[in-house]
């Protein structure tokens, strides 16, 4: 019998820069909590970190981003914990990251690059891998210039034909544009497909309720706590990344579809926000919009600010938005949070615990009531031979009491307006009361 170790991965050691604008007028809170928000990131990579760094810029280097002695700063840190990776809270030009990478002789990840990495190591469906691959090969068009610099550019040239590094990163680029259209291709028959089971499930008047918010807000605890699934849920950021759906039955006989989604977060790559149009068009076409906030974070008014302008970079606002529900999770840290009730659903909003179940029969009643307004409730006396009538009652509404007698039927059902338009008509049968 062989014996059997356990083989520790060695983790990259890494150190964190924090580039802050002054420009920006964020406040010495609001770049500590962005700071640590990024270590956070640093850390779901799988990196090891061991340093962070605060770096004021009042003038930004258009090669480097930071001034030369920032940039020796950061050379010595990395040197003294013999780093490998250096990760830059700022987006970086392909000119300012390999400058950075030869001058501090480690690799250099901005900050839409970690995203990017995360998102890839995370992706699981067929969907959400595509998705990371096509913003992954838009970041690198414009990077493909740092893996031929050991090549000659101009060797045989007079000006007009390039070396044998120049003929080969165009052949890369030919490459990755091919590659990208096809993924496009791909993204568009899923795209496609989901429109299709959108449209099923609006012929079975099923409505969609989606959860956004801002990334480790407690989408998904909530999510498992109302369908009683087994979504992947963790202490990091961007837990989930592939959009989930399950069938929620509430009230009486109440059914709605349920989504989680990815999460957002501040300076979303936009390389991003488009490839994932189509994740998130289950928050696009959402009946009514579920908002989780995490109310125990100091920084909720500034994650909040985020959601919605990524719900408009989705073209979610004014009459194109559905209903929005605020919901203020993590009850258990902040016992002071109070629900209220607006007169529409819009507005709402209901203070919760996800992880303890508090607040959770406040959400249930107001997603009854949502669903319940607009819903018109018949009185029936149906034929008892009619089995048709009686069919369509249990398929498209839901039925809340039957008496069958000798000859007939009395039915009392919950119907959307239109089918209980179609009914009357298609039946031909008088309602008793509605």
């Amino acid at each position: 019998m062989g014996e059997t170790y356990d083989v520790a991965i060695e983790k990259d050691i890494a150190i964190s820069v924090h580039p802050e604008f002054p420009t920006k007028q964020l406040g010495a809170y609001a770049w500590k909590a962005r700071a640590e928000e990024f270590d956070l990131l640093v850390d779901s990579s799988g990196c090891e970190l061991v340093d962070s760094v605060r770096v004021n810029v009042r003038k930004i280097i258009s090669a480097t981003l930071f001034g030369s002695g920032k940039v020796e700063d950061v050379r010595l840190r990395v040197e003294a914990h013999e780093a490998k990776v250096v990760f830059v809270d700022h987006p970086l030009t392909p000119v300012q990251q390999s400058n950075l990478e030869t001058a501090w002789d480690a690799k250099v990840v901005d900050r839409t690059g970690l995203i990017l990495e995360i998102f890839a190591a995370r992706a699981r469906t067929r969907e959400g891998i595509l998705q990371v691959e096509l913003a992954s090969l838009n970041y690198q068009m414009g990077r493909l210039v740092r893996s031929w610099t050991h090549l000659e550019r101009q060797r045989g040239g007079v000006g007009l034909m390039g070396g044998p590094g120049e003929r080969q990163i165009e052949l890369d680029r030919r490459m990755i544009r091919d590659k990208i259209i096809s993924l496009e291709k791909d993204l568009e028959k899923i795209k496609r497909m989901r429109a299709t089971q959108r449209a099923g499930r609006k012929k079975k008047d099923l409505p969609t309720v989606a959860l956004v918010g801002y990334t480790n807000a407690g989408k998904s605890t909530l999510f498992n706590r109302l369908t009683q699934s087994g979504v992947y849920v963790a202490d990091q950021l961007f837990a989930t990344l592939d959009p989930t759906l399950r069938l929620l039955e509430i009230g009486d006989h109440l059914r709605l579809m349920l989504s989680d989604t990815v999460g957002f977060v501040q300076e979303l790559p936009h390389e991003l926000v488009d490839a994932f149009k189509a994740t998130l068009e289950e928050v696009i076409e959402a009946d009514l919009i579920l908002h989780v906030r995490d109310a125990s974070d100091p920084m909720k008014a500034e994650q909040a600010k985020v959601v919605h302008e990524t719900l408009e970079q989705l073209g979610l606002v004014g009459d194109f938005s559905p209903p929005i529900v605020e919901v203020l999770n993590k009850k258990d840290l902040a016992p002071e949070l109070e629900s209220y009730r607006a007169e529409t659903i819009a507005g709402s909003r209901v203070a919760i615990s996800a992880a303890t179940g508090e607040g959770m029969e406040e959400l249930i009643e107001l997603l009854t009531d949502w669903l319940c307004q607009e819903m018109h409730e018949l009185h029936l006396r149906l034929d008892i031979s009619d089995g048709r009538a009686l069919a369509f009652c249990y398929q498209h509404g839901s039925v809340l009491s039957k008496s069958v007698g000798d000859d007939v039927v009395d039915l009392v059902v919950r119907l959307n307006p239109a089918d209980a338009d179609r009914f009357e008509i298609q039946s031909g049968l008088h309602v008793l009361s509605r």
